[in-house]
């Protein structure tokens, strides 16, 4: 069930029922629905622009649009991982099935890779966008922090599936067979690697994380209506 839209269209219900009641209820109900919609569409609205470009609104779409940052900080963490390790150099002086053992470590690699921080770099970007002025309203940085366990495990999984396609080891035999030393070895796998983080798309990220943010952000949305309708019902006794 979706709970924002739930929200907001009892929100909107109860606008439509004060246009049918009369004094004094009207004033109430009208106040009531009205604040509540406005705080439920606001909420709304800044959870959907964290993924969507929508027009007028500066920094809209902040996620793909500062999509590279963060696959560079993902990037970072794979290499850094996979290439400074020691037990690389043994790898490549193995006298058998060296492909196979290198695939199997750079799984092994990316089932210890660090997403926390990948995550925390993913909430650095959004927050030190134009848009965080507007997700401050929402709880700020601290309203994400919900999204850390599922967003660990969505990108451990696709990354996962990522390394373990089709033809990826034979790639990897390739670049063994045709390099003439181990440096050669280790520029032909970063390439590889970039080939496999170049098939990430803004569209997989937004994917990835879009059903994670309406399932855990939803509820903003909710107390959005609520604290809305709160305040319209007492600006309505003030009046």
């Amino acid at each position: 069930m979706n709970k924002s839209l739930v929200s907001n269209l009892l929100a909107l219900l109860l606008v439509l029922i004060a246009l049918v009641l009369q004094a004094p209820f009207q004033s109430y109900v009208m106040n009531t629905g009205l604040y509540a919609l406005s705080g439920g569409i606001t909420n709304w609205l800044a959870v959907h622009m964290l993924f969507e470009k929508v027009p007028g609104f500066y920094g809209s779409g902040v996620i793909p649009l500062r999509f590279e940052e963060f696959k560079l900080g993902i990037r970072a963490l794979i290499m850094e991982q996979f290439f400074n390790k020691a037990d690389l150099d043994t790898f490549l002086h193995e006298t058998s099935n060296i492909s196979g053992k290198l695939t199997e470590k750079l799984k092994d690699e990316i089932e210890n890779l660090d997403l926390a921080a990948a995550f925390e770099s993913l909430l650095d970007v959004i927050m030190a966008s134009s848009f965080a002025g507007m997700l401050g309203m929402l709880g700020g940085r601290e309203a994400l922090k919900s999204l850390k366990p599922p967003f660990i495990h969505k990108m451990r999984d696709y990354f996962q599936q990522q390394f373990d396609a089709d033809g990826f080891e034979r790639q990897v035999q390739d670049a063994l067979d045709s390099a003439l030393n181990d440096e050669a070895i280790r520029t032909r796998l970063e390439f590889l690697i970039d080939q496999r983080l170049n098939e990430m798309t803004p569209q997989h990220v937004k994917e990835i994380i879009q059903n994670m943010i309406r399932k855990h952000l939803g509820w903003l949305v909710v107390w959005g209506t609520v604290f809305g309708g709160a305040i319209g019902l007492l600006v309505s006794f003030l009046d």
